[in-house]
């Protein structure tokens, strides 16, 4: 017989037990405060089972956003599927870089490779000024991001598109930015982690990692207004050499930026 106390359920559940109180809030919709003050609540017996099936999924490595269907990110609570990579905190970083030349000026903006739509909608909510696009090859991430932006009350004109290829040539922006999959075909990461779970398209690119970055980069200058802005997180060991593309692609100015981990996370040139 299980036993369903929410101390019993959180040893039972073989997890650290940061991990066992998110999914116990997640089955039995208690908030965390409950779950620490009142360790001796019972749950219904289905909810007790539900919770452990769901523990038995993490163990075998199973991401807890997509156990659960969400993540945070930039203060934002979105909906995640296998469908879209899972929303990162590194990201925030091309996010607050994006809204700083917003500020700036910027009024029409490019989310490439969308996902999930967590930089579209934040650049959206925090920049309601910002005429926001955004494009992705796959279907399933486009219904996903309408879901999180209607969530989230912003308008976002979403296009199925793989980079530029359904963008008429007249169609220019005043930045231009994305997290296109930049890891090595035969990265040992892939391995590893959470990664092992997401979608192999939007993580692998080309032998070096780099294909989906020099194609953005070979066609962003047509579809950059004057002195428009280029801006793509990359890997940690990367930086170098996308700013090297950049150049080679015609962009001026190329720098790196590091996120909070001192690590150039993102790089970015102009037209």
């Amino acid at each position: 017989m299980i036993e369903r106390s929410i101390a019993a359920l959180i040893d039972a559940g073989g997890l650290p037990r940061l991990e066992a109180r998110l999914l116990l809030e997640h089955t039995a919709g208690l908030s965390a405060a409950a779950i620490v003050a009142y360790p001796e609540r019972e749950l219904p017996t289905e909810q007790a089972q539900r919770y452990l099936d769901l523990c038995a999924r993490r163990r075998a490595g199973e991401p807890i956003a997509y156990i659960v269907g969400a993540r945070e990110f930039y203060g934002l609570m979105l909906a995640v599927t296998p469908d879209v990579l899972i929303p990162r905190p590194e990201t925030e970083l091309l996010v607050e870089l994006a809204l700083t030349i917003i500020r700036a000026g910027a009024r029409r903006v490019l989310d490439l490779g969308t996902g999930s739509g967590a930089i579209a909608i934040a650049i959206a909510r925090h920049a309601p000024e910002a005429s926001v696009e955004a494009s992705d090859v796959s279907s399933a991430a486009l219904q996903l991001e309408q879901r999180n932006a209607a969530c989230h009350g912003v308008a976002i004109r979403l296009r199925q598109s793989d980079w530029f290829n359904a963008f008429a040539a007249h169609e220019r922006f005043d930045l231009i930015l994305g997290n296109p999959p930049y890891i090595a075909r035969d990265d040992p990461h892939l391995r590893e982690g959470d990664v092992r779970f997401e979608p192999r398209s939007a993580l692998v690119s080309g032998i070096d990692g780099l294909d989906a970055i020099r194609a953005i980069a070979a066609g962003a200058p047509r579809h950059l207004n004057e002195h428009g802005t280029l801006l793509l997180e990359h890997g940690y060991d990367q930086a170098m050499r996308v700013r090297e593309i950049l150049a080679a692609a015609g962009l001026r100015d190329a720098q790196s930026w590091r996120d909070l981990a001192a690590i150039e996370r993102v790089s970015g040139a102009r037209r």
